[in-house]
């Protein structure tokens, strides 16, 4: 099974949150937190600069959906119809390996509560229903606590430690890598029906 995108964003509904397509009206919401040096810290980008920059990245990632290497969804409170941050697969590779990359962010006042927790797993379930992913990895830097905890929460499991493995500014960096396979996910889910 070979998973298409071709720039469709399906909406993912959770108990509080929808993952929904970013949109141009969302550049205003993003700003606020990607110009926070808090939220971007671990994304490898320098805080945003203004909110046309933001707007040029939500188009930036939806043409990438149509090109078939990245869906970026919102994540919305369901409550109040406000953008709280975005999760999606930086990339995918479906021929051979099946797995995927993640990548997410969340305003700072929204941090703790659960929201993440909550988008990830609608992320993950699509991903292995849907898309046919066998693997999810998660590239983090080694000091991201916050993400550390989160991931292995949902099940993940630390891999290694890449050295130098991307650049920072003027400088490599090391990072972690974490995964998830379907049957991993498959058990999970099992022991939570």
């Amino acid at each position: 099974m070979e998973y298409r995108c071709e720039g469709y964003i399906p909406v993912l509904s959770t108990p509080r949150l929808k993952l929904r397509r970013l949109e141009r009206a969302d550049a205003e919401p993003l700003f606020e937190y990607w110009s926070d040096p808090d939220v971007v810290q671990y994304m490898n980008v320098p805080p945003f600069a203004d909110v046309g920059e933001t707007a040029e990245m939500i188009n930036w990632l939806n043409l990438l959906a149509e090109t078939e290497d990245t869906i970026r969804w919102g994540i919305e409170l369901k409550d109040s119809g406000r953008l709280i941050g975005s999760c999606g697969y930086n990339s995918w590779q479906l021929e051979g390996a099946y797995r995927a990359e993640i990548g997410y962010e969340l305003g700072k006042s929204y941090w703790g509560q659960g929201y993440m927790h909550e988008a990830l797993l609608a992320m993950f379930e699509f991903g292995f229903n849907v898309m046919g992913l066998n693997r999810i990895e998660a590239l983090l830097y080694p000091v991201n606590k916050s993400s550390v905890r989160l991931l292995q929460k949902l099940g993940f499991q630390r891999e290694g430690l890449l050295r130098d493995y991307q650049r920072a500014g003027d400088r490599f960096v090391d990072l972690d890598m974490y995964s998830m396979l379907r049957r991993e996910w498959e058990q999970r889910s099992g022991a939570n029906a």
